[in-house]
């Protein structure tokens, strides 16, 4: 069991227009079910399609942790001795990555409403996956939390490198 701190937490859920749109049209089943089978059947029926959709929607919310020994994007870990160079993705670059570039290959934690993401590379020879696709609305903040090092923050000590 990991102790360790969480350098990272996200949860990424579905967003609310999408949920209140679910949430009606599921209503309508006990309209339905009302107009042909009386009030009770469809009040019955209305909030158990309400209730069952509403669980759905919660279980699409994505969940990314970063602790000091592992990435758990979902139920997937990884463990930090497999982790390689991460990189932040903006819309475009993430969008790219899921499209034209991916590799079929890949690990892919997508949230299709989160624009962004992060490419993890892998360091386990034994993983047939290249690398983790990661949705995160904090691209930057995710990769920083899985050792990545913006551009220019390390500008003043590799100056005074010969």
């Amino acid at each position: 069991m990991t102790t360790a701190p969480e350098a990272f937490n996200e949860s990424l859920p579905v967003p609310l227009a999408v949920s209140l749109v679910a949430a009606v049209v599921a209503a309508t089943f006990g309209v339905a079910v009302g107009a042909a089978f009386g009030w009770l059947p469809g009040v019955v029926t209305g909030v158990v399609v309400v209730g069952l959709v509403g669980w759905l929607l919660h279980r699409a919310t994505g969940h990314v942790v970063v602790t000091g020994d592992e990435l758990r994007a979902g139920a997937a870990r990884l463990p930090r001795w497999a982790w390689g160079d991460a990189v932040p993705l903006d819309a475009i670059a993430a969008r790219r990555l899921r499209g034209v570039d991916a590799d079929p290959r890949a690990f892919l934690y997508l949230r299709g409403w989160v624009p962004t993401a992060v490419r993890l590379d892998l360091n386990d020879p034994s993983d047939p996956a290249p690398y983790w696709y990661v949705s995160t609305r904090h691209p930057e903040a995710l990769a920083e939390a899985l050792g990545w090092t913006k551009p220019g923050a390390g500008d003043a000590t590799e100056s005074g490198r010969a």
